[in-house]
């Protein structure tokens, strides 16, 4: 009988024990399940599947990877630099304002001819005007002061480098006079005549009356010898006789009456007047009678 109740006893203690045993793996699975749960929960956001074919037999596979660690540098649209735009509003008519007392005189324009040989000389900026002409009421020692400034200016020197003040005077008396074919006159003058009157005024020589006349009258140097008051010669024309003279003063500037401005200054550097350069002569005084 006890052996009995001793194996009945047994028994219970073995369900109790094998009972116990299960609940604590049910309790176990569940704790487990509810770990996976929560660790799924996590990395699934960060997990890239790549879902590799099933073969027979096989289950899927994944394959997960994390994100880089390295910070990614934000992409930077590149643009093209734009151009600014400049706008310059339209002038408004109604608000030019002019001077008083203030003129502007239309200026001449001298046209090129289709020849060469018959080019038309240059025209300067500034022709004869009322700030050139002597004022009347200079002494003679005010006079020569005021030549020797404007010429000055003209030819580029300084002032002690000019003492001719008769052959000054002379020119003067000519300057701006308009040009125009045999003119002997205040009103117009040609080349030739200019010479004339200024040579024998000046250094009382006796001029032939053209240009080409006095080519032939003059005694032939070389440019180390020019000086002030020697002739120098030019083919305006091509290869034609000599047409236009003028009056070598210095700094290579020489008195002439020009065709387009009438009587002034010109510069021997100038591209028109190298162009056309034949000659330099020399005319030896006229004796005392």
């Amino acid at each position: 009988m006890q052996i009995k109740n001793f194996k009945y006893i047994l028994s219970i203690a073995s369900f109790v024990v094998i009972g116990s045993s299960c609940s604590t793996i049910v309790s176990i699975g569940k704790s487990t399940k509810k770990w996976s749960n929560e660790v799924r929960t996590k990395v699934n956001p960060i997990i890239k599947k790549d879902t590799v074919a099933p073969k027979t037999g096989n289950t899927t596979l994944v394959r997960f990877t994390l994100p880089s660690l390295k910070s990614k540098k934000p992409k930077v649209k590149k643009t093209k630099p734009v151009a600014e735009e400049i706008i310059i509003a339209p002038s408004n008519p109604s608000t030019i304002e002019f001077l008083d007392n203030i003129a502007v005189k239309p200026g001449k324009i001298y046209l090129n001819k289709t020849s060469d040989s018959i080019e038309a000389e240059p025209a300067a900026a500034i022709q004869k005007d009322n700030y050139e002409k002597m004022p009347d009421n200079l002494s003679d020692i005010e006079k020569a002061n005021w030549l020797q400034l404007k010429y000055s200016i003209k030819m580029d020197v300084a002032v002690e480098e000019i003492n001719n003040i008769p052959l000054l005077t002379k020119i003067d008396e000519w300057w701006g006079t308009p040009y125009c074919l045999g003119g002997s006159s205040k009103g117009c003058i040609d080349c030739s005549y200019f010479t004339l009157d200024v040579m024998k005024a000046t250094y009382n020589i006796n001029l032939k009356r053209t240009a080409a006349e006095q080519y032939e009258q003059s005694e032939k140097i070389d440019w180390a010898d020019l000086k002030e008051g020697d002739l120098i010669f030019f083919k305006t024309e091509g290869r034609k006789n000599i047409t236009h003279v003028g009056i070598y003063l210095t700094n290579n500037k020489f008195a002439h009456a020009s065709t387009s401005q009438g009587v002034t200054i010109s510069d021997l550097t100038e591209s028109y007047w190298q162009k056309r350069l034949y000659s330099l002569g020399r005319v030896s005084a006229t004796p005392a009678q």
